[in-house]
């Protein structure tokens, strides 16, 4: 990937809902979502996902992260995807010397795949639609749900799995950042992290996030999956 100049480009605060293009480009990784107001942290190493990767910093920094219907290990080259979405902002980059690449990139709003682009690029493009996702932009200041049993559902839900987690910085998140990180982070199945991602509202996540961390705690305790 060759070395250049980034163009400039809003900033992050200054985007807003009208000025997003219709159509995306698009990374199809399953079982990683990126969610609004989310990082998501990639390496990129396929040489298509490269050529993307330098299109983007050339002009909008805009990538349309989604999942494929087909699991990892049944993935065509080109698998059908889940309808909805999220355009991340490249906001962090960082090149290696074998022209591989190391990206983070921030959830703006969700999109619905309409059709797919005719073009002459590796990668795959789409005409997306944003309606019903406008408020994806705007930070939330409250968030009504009952944070105390979530927590206590995935202190259970670690504990079960063997996990670690900084339990200081997760009571110090707000209540939209600790909905967003851990319905990212969690290793729930594809299709439970989509309907983490459709959840109309945040109140609806947090609501679905629990029914998940519950449901997989109940499991454990009856097939005896418990860690010492």
């Amino acid at each position: 990937m060759a070395s250049r100049s980034l163009r400039r480009v809003p900033r992050l605060r200054d985007l807003r809902l009208h000025a997003l293009p219709d159509e995306l480009p698009v990374f199809p990784l399953p079982g990683a979502v990126l969610l609004p107001s989310g990082k998501l942290p990639l390496n990129i190493f396929e040489p298509r996902y490269q050529c993307m990767l330098e299109d983007a910093l050339a002009s909008d920094r805009l990538i349309g992260m989604i999942q494929p219907l087909e699991s990892a290990e049944n993935a065509s080259e080109n698998p059908s995807l889940f309808a909805i979405g999220c355009v991340g902002r490249i906001t962090s980059f960082s090149e290696r010397e074998d022209g591989t690449a190391s990206i983070t990139l921030t959830g703006l709003v969700r999109f619905r795949t309409l059709e797919e682009a005719a073009s002459d690029r590796p990668y795959r493009s789409f005409a997306v639609s944003y309606d019903g996702f406008g408020g994806d932009m705007e930070r939330a200041e409250e968030v009504a749900f009952d944070r105390a049993a979530l927590v206590g559902a995935l202190r259970r839900y670690f504990h079960h799995r063997g996990f670690e987690a900084r339990w200081d910085a997760i009571d110090q998140m707000d209540d939209e950042t600790l909905l967003v990180t851990l319905s990212m982070i969690c290793p729930f199945l594809p299709a439970e992290k989509q309907a983490l991602l459709e959840a109309p509202t945040l109140p609806d996540r947090a609501r679905a996030l629990l029914a998940l961390l519950e449901m997989a705690g109940h499991e454990d305790d009856e097939t005896g999956q418990h860690s010492a």
